[in-house]
């Protein structure tokens, strides 16, 4: 994992909060007592008893003699001598002693200017620079709150999946039972005290972890590996009526008509073709859907459709997917899989969410199974109907519902959904495209022409884990931002893992906590990745840093990486966008566009270039100006859905609104 920067920066404004608290030592008891400075001069003499005589006392001083006395508490030098200015009359002094009166004035040589100087008390000294304490100094520009917030994490899974170099230990760790820390105990699994769960760090409470910063648990040693054979790859079309529209496009010199079913059936013919050649032992499927659901069988087993009623009934749908036999490796059934697809027609409606159930249903017997989803328009066919939604508010809910939990459930199988619809039309991406993120899949609105491209892309794109889910662990006075279980813990289900998957974290203090960490000390931060590889195993990486405190904005700027915190607020805003809150996603990267404008301006940046193209990324963004979830075409959920899937060698995308 890779911070931000070198520092968790907590700003001034918290830190001086916490040092105003009574219980918060501002001065280390060590050190000596610290006490008011003496006058360096002595007093004057006091007067004899023969001037005391003669000296009229009055007994209430009046506003002449209060104006002639001399502060014992001298504050401000300007404002004593404005005070002495307004006083016309001068002091009376022909009472006082002789060595008390003041010296006669001698008035300057004529035409020159007299030289007024301001008297400075006796008891008045200047300290230098390093005693003057430092609650009397001058803000300086590096104790300034930074805009935005630089404490990002970046998790990189690709790198931390390799277990090469990191030592294994065979069984489950001792955790703790409340925030599930892995620590150091004198018992087997169990954590007495945790670091991660105390309150403040107060005398008695638990040190930071101990012992090795990175481990390795094999989490299950005795269990049997599943087969390491590749996962399943299903191909979901849409065969609707809608599919019967056609594009002109120029073959061989001639114009001719093509409807989109025709380039889909093309697109698919083509990758069965190739994966005969690299890959004849995979197992590759078809299901079709329009107004019925058809699972296409093989010469062994006939297809299976289902209609009406059926489709409507989830645990129905689920059993009959679990009695459908698994398609036969490609060799075997290569011409009969043409066969099928070449009598393909169009017509009926679209029954979306139904024959997306039952493929993610088949695909889950084996993990690392792909699934990809082509279609042209709503669901509007039994489970998941997505087109009722303007007379019923409910559909809708239950529709987003339904999509949410499916690709929950995918991604618990190890099962990787793949979204393409065709550019033109509306398949509410905003909410089919929930499948692809849970699972780590990729949404793509693709013109009729480059269908087969995308296809190959999918089916390159291998995965190296499943089951995956990253938590960070912080002390109880920072929090997690923006995930679930929001507090010190938070939670990222990722699902399946591509090899170029980069996920990042932002977490800081709370400005309303008073129990923020105190700048100088030092916190711990844990990271676990829980997953299982392609053999079967699960396994749980963990990690343990610290980090030093400071609210130093120049030591944060300095060390400051701009690719992870624009990475950060590319992913972070497009996750907000795509559910319609553009107002937040603005927020959000306005504030940190004007920390990365401060750090290039702080370190004189000559990656000028790289902040335009993220400027670039962004603007979708800023472009959108409504504010309901329904205002994401097809094409804006396409790019936020890639920009949340974003890494940094493709932060800077071609695609536009």
């Amino acid at each position: 994992m890779e911070f931000a920067c070198g520092f968790v920066y907590v700003p001034p404004s918290v830190t001086k909060r916490d040092a105003e608290r009574p219980n918060v030592a501002k001065r280390s008891a060590l050190l000596p007592r610290v006490k008011p400075l003496r006058p360096c001069r002595p007093p004057p003499p006091r007067p004899t008893k023969s001037a005391e005589a003669k000296t009229p006392r009055p007994t209430q001083p009046g506003p002449e003699v209060k104006a002639g006395m001399t502060s014992i508490f001298y504050v401000n030098p300007d404002k004593a001598a404005a005070d002495s200015s307004k006083q016309r009359a001068p002091p009376r002094s022909a009472l006082l002693p002789p060595h008390m009166k003041p010296a006669a004035e001698t008035p300057p040589p004529l035409g020159t200017r007299a030289n007024v100087k301001r008297p400075i008390p006796v008891y008045l000294t200047l300290l230098p620079g390093s005693l003057l304490d430092e609650s009397l100094a001058s803000p300086s520009a590096s104790k300034e709150p930074l805009p935005g917030n630089p404490n990002v994490l970046l998790v990189s899974l690709q790198k931390l999946l390799s277990e090469e170099a990191v030592p294994t230990t065979r069984g489950e760790p001792a955790s703790c039972s409340t925030c599930g820390s892995v620590t150091d105990s004198c018992y087997e699994n169990v954590v007495d005290e945790c670091y991660f769960c105390q309150r403040r760090e107060l005398p008695g409470a638990p040190s930071m972890p101990q012992g090795p910063q990175d481990v390795l648990f094999l989490l299950r040693p005795d269990e049997e590996p599943l087969c390491a054979a590749d996962g399943l790859l299903l191909f979901c079309i849409d065969i609707s009526g809608s599919m019967s529209i056609t594009s002109e496009v120029t073959e061989g010199g001639h114009v001719v008509h093509k409807s989109r079913l025709q380039f889909v059936l093309e697109a698919v013919l083509r990758c069965v073709q190739r994966l005969s050649e690299r890959q004849p032992d995979i197992r590759l499927g078809l299901v079709t859907f329009n107004s019925r659901v058809t699972m296409h069988g093989n010469e062994n087993f006939p297809s299976h459709s289902l209609s009406s009623a059926e489709l409507h009934n989830c645990d129905f749908l689920k059993e009959t997917a679990a009695g459908f036999p698994t398609p036969p490796p490609l060799r075997q059934n290569k011409h009969h899989l043409r066969r099928q697809v070449l009598g393909l027609c169009h017509g009926g409606t679209t029954a979306l969410g139904p024959a997306a159930l039952l493929t993610i249903e088949i695909a889950s017997r084996q993990p690392g199974s792909k699934v990809i989803i082509c279609t042209d328009g709503k669901a509007n066919t039994g489970l998941g109907d997505l087109e009722r939604e303007n007379n019923d508010a409910r559909t809708l809910l239950s529709s987003t519902i339904f999509y949410q939990d499916l690709g929950d459930y995918a991604a618990s199988r190890g099962v990787t959904v793949s979204v393409l619809s065709i550019e033109g039309t509306d398949c509410r991406l905003d909410e089919l495209g929930r499948l692809a993120e849970r699972t780590g899949g990729t949404v793509v609105v693709a013109s009729p022409n480059r269908l087969h491209s995308e296809f190959e892309a999918i089916i390159e794109n291998r995965m190296i884990a499943t089951h995956c889910t990253v938590t960070l662990l912080l002390p109880q006075s920072l929090h997690v931002r923006g995930e679930k279980q929001a507090g010190h813990k938070g939670t990222r289900e990722v699902g399946n893992v591509a090899p170029d998957t980069e996920i990042t974290f932002q977490f800081g203090a709370r400005e309303q906590d008073a129990d923020a960490p105190p700048t100088g000390n030092r916190v711990c931060i844990q990271l676990q990745i829980r997953y299982r590889q392609r053999e079967g195993h699960m396994m749980l990486r963990v990690i343990t840093t610290s980090r030093d405190v400071t609210d130093d904005g120049s030591a944060v700027l300095s060390a400051l990486s701009l690719a992870i915190v624009q990475l950060n607020s590319s992913q972070a805003g497009a996750a907000l966008a795509v559910r319609g809150r553009f107002l937040d996603a603005r927020k959000e990267g306005e504030v940190q566009r004007k920390l990365i404008e401060r750090a290039m301006e702080h370190n004189d940046s000559a990656e000028d270039h790289l902040y335009q193209e993220w400027i670039k990324t962004m603007e979708p963004i800023y472009r959108h100006k409504d504010g309901i979830t329904r205002a994401v075409t097809d094409a804006g959920a396409a790019l936020f859905y890639t920009m949340m899937r974003s890494n940094r060698k493709t932060i800077s995308l071609k695609e536009k609104l």
